[in-house]
């Protein structure tokens, strides 16, 4: 059996109204393990953004257990959930989030420099992953420069730049047409063919079907759990 990147057990989220608890997630148990590819779907309310918070360790479960790659994420402090999202968790965002006046390469070696990596070696790695995702003659342009499809091969060069233990990409299409939507999907499978883990949550259920595993959330609970 392949190694555990993510286990969940009994994940509750409850926001609070003064003392009024507002119950989001009641209860998830989820194990993912290395080189999975699944999506996590679930309409508007379900509880699915909570929950892709919670993995990306952008937020915090109010009670239940998190083990990101034989971590105990349940009992981190802000200063190590924020090690955690920058060196065992690769974002990759609809809106691509890539800093505006920084080029491609740069943004790429974002990262490293939080990992404290010495900037020849960023230089090297950065154009490594550009060339990775096609995006090496665009290295020196800066986001406005760029159609949206190269935005997002650069965002997801940035999210595999630290070779992370989970690329959790939020809608990943939502802003792309169709043709740039298939090249996008087409390297997310390429990505996970050389041994990835990825997690793509979407609404979308033909996005969905290109993994090989989808989680259906529903009212704060997995409704489905199915293999491709």
């Amino acid at each position: 059996m392949p190694q555990a990147v993510i286990t969940l057990q009994q994940i509750h989220k409850s926001y609070y109204l003064g003392k009024q608890a507002l119950p989001v997630l009641k209860g998830i148990d989820l194990t993912v393990h290395r080189n999975e590819y699944l999506a996590l779907m679930g309409p508007s309310g379900s509880g699915k953004s909570t929950l892709m918070n919670i993995i990306g360790c952008l937020d915090t479960a109010t009670t239940g257990t998190y083990i990101l790659n034989n971590k105990d994420v349940s009992l981190m402090d802000d200063n190590e959930l924020a090690a955690a999202r920058n060196t065992e968790i690769g974002f990759v965002f609809q809106q691509f989030n890539l800093m505006p006046r920084l080029s491609a390469l740069q943004n790429v070696a974002q990262p490293l420099i939080y990992a404290g990596i010495a900037s020849a070696e960023r230089q090297e790695r950065a154009w490594a992953m550009l060339a990775k995702v096609g995006l090496q003659d665009r290295a020196k342009h800066l986001p406005n420069e760029l159609s949206g499809g190269q935005s997002q091969r650069v965002a997801i060069a940035r999210a595999l730049i630290n070779n992370p233990s989970l690329i959790l990409a939020d809608e990943p299409t939502g802003n792309l047409d169709t043709k740039t939507s298939v090249e996008i999907m087409d390297l997310f499978a390429s990505i996970h063919a050389s041994g990835n883990t990825v997690m793509l949550v979407t609404h979308e259920d033909d996005i969905a079907q290109c993994t090989r595993r989808i989680i259906r959330i529903r009212d704060g609970v997995v409704e489905a759990d199915e293999a491709q």
